[in-house]
């Protein structure tokens, strides 16, 4: 054998076991694999601590973690129980509970750190959906009612910036127009990206780029990259579910739930009507399609899809923060899991949760992230209302 097809050889078996390792990486170092390669976790039953002065835990919309790897999430108090919210009134004098601020930060431990928000705070929305607790101390928050926008917060709660793009009284029931980009009448899921400065928007069947400093509109795009003046003003048909996935569409498919943008400025958007993750240059080219358990009923809830709507799997989406983001943890709450899915290739590795109420089972997650330490959040709304954190499990040593 010459030298030559020797290193040949050689090159090609160092780039096979690279590639070997590449697939089996872990979100931390020494973190569990499953066969599948999919890294594994394990509820901690102990966190967070109970909130303190009789707060009740409410629907979970949104989570973030920040720089410190100090935990933000909504506390969403729209459909509470009787029992849940008349501690304070109650001729009982019931020992729980009381209306809590809808903005709660807590730290490793589980301990509140910082607490505010609510209807008697300054712009604060009907119907909290997003928190995002950005680099620079800043929590931006958005609401889904037609009045709400998204307001740039200081960490105490003081208002820095309101995007305002709010529908005058009577646009607020307009007619689906994907063409208007001067006002939205829902505001409520959006990304930051702080490299470029921008907001990105998912509404009806789009993604709207805007200026986080000016509200200006930038840019916006369809389904697979179609310009706003092709997406289809028109509902999306729903199907009847026999057990496969829903009819192929070049439209988004409404409801779009999440949007996430990656190190490689990939962007992530998750229709609930497709099971399906879009993948987009950040200049709107298309570049992939990742389907999620894409036999699950979709366009509407139950067995039969007589009319559009939600329900399927794309709820919300984290990507890991190891270095080459190579996984990505999905919300769904139709089938109540965590799935995890490998970002490069789109291939579902395998999932964690199931449907319950004991520590570590999930009922209607809604809202997912992860720290710098590999710790997966997952907020409940419905009546689900908690939050849960899974931590990495470690493999052992040999």
């Amino acid at each position: 054998m010459t030298t030559k097809k020797l290193l040949a050889l050689r090159i090609a078996a160092v780039l096979a076991l690279a590639a070997g390792t590449s697939s089996r990486a872990q979100v931390i170092a020494g973190q569990a694999l499953d066969e599948s390669g999919a890294p594994q976790y394990r509820v901690d039953p102990f966190w967070p601590k109970p909130l303190p002065n009789r707060w009740s835990m409410q629907q979970v919309t949104g989570i973030s973690v920040d720089s410190m790897d100090n935990v933000w999430f909504l506390n969403r108090p729209s459909a509470p129980e009787p029992d849940e919210l008349d501690g304070g009134t109650d001729k009982q004098l019931r020992l729980c509970c009381v209306r809590g601020p809808e903005l709660i930060a807590v730290d490793q431990q589980g301990n509140v750190l910082h607490s505010w928000g609510g209807r008697d705070h300054p712009k604060w929305p009907t119907n909290s959906q997003t928190v995002i607790a950005d680099s620079k101390g800043n929590v931006w928050i958005s609401g889904t009612a037609a009045q709400d926008s998204i307001i740039k917060y200081s960490r105490d709660g003081k208002v820095l910036w309101d995007f305002e793009h709010r529908p005058a009284p009577e646009a607020a029931k307009a007619p689906e127009n994907n063409q208007e980009t001067s006002f939205l009448i829902n505001k409520g899921r959006f990304q930051l990206d702080e490299m470029a400065n921008e907001l990105y928007i998912i509404q009806q069947k789009r993604v709207l780029v805007y200026d986080a400093s000016t509200g200006a509109y930038k840019r916006g795009w369809g389904g697979h990259g179609m310009p706003l003046s092709e997406i289809s003003n028109q509902p999306i048909a729903g199907y009847t579910w026999t057990g496969g996935p829903p009819p192929e569409e070049r439209n988004f498919v409404p409801e779009l739930h999440f949007i996430e943008i990656s190190r490689d400025r990939r962007v992530y958007i998750g229709e609930r009507g497709q099971n399906r993750i879009q993948v987009f240059t950040t200049e709107g080219k298309w570049l992939q399609d990742i389907m999620v358990s894409p036999n699950t009923p979709a366009r509407g809830c139950g067995g039969v899809m007589k009319e559009a709507g939600p329900c399927g799997t794309m709820y919300k989406m984290v990507i890991s923060r190891d270095p080459q983001q190579r996984y990505l943890f999905v919300a769904d709450g139709h089938n109540m899991v965590i799935w995890i899915v490998d970002r490069q290739s789109g291939k579902t590795l395998g999932n964690f949760g199931g449907s319950g109420r004991l520590a570590g089972q999930l009922h209607f997650p809604n809202a997912v992230s992860i720290d710098s330490r590999g710790n997966v959040y997952t907020g409940e709304v419905d009546t689900g209302k908690r939050i849960q954190k899974f931590a990495p499990v470690m493999a052992a040593r040999k």
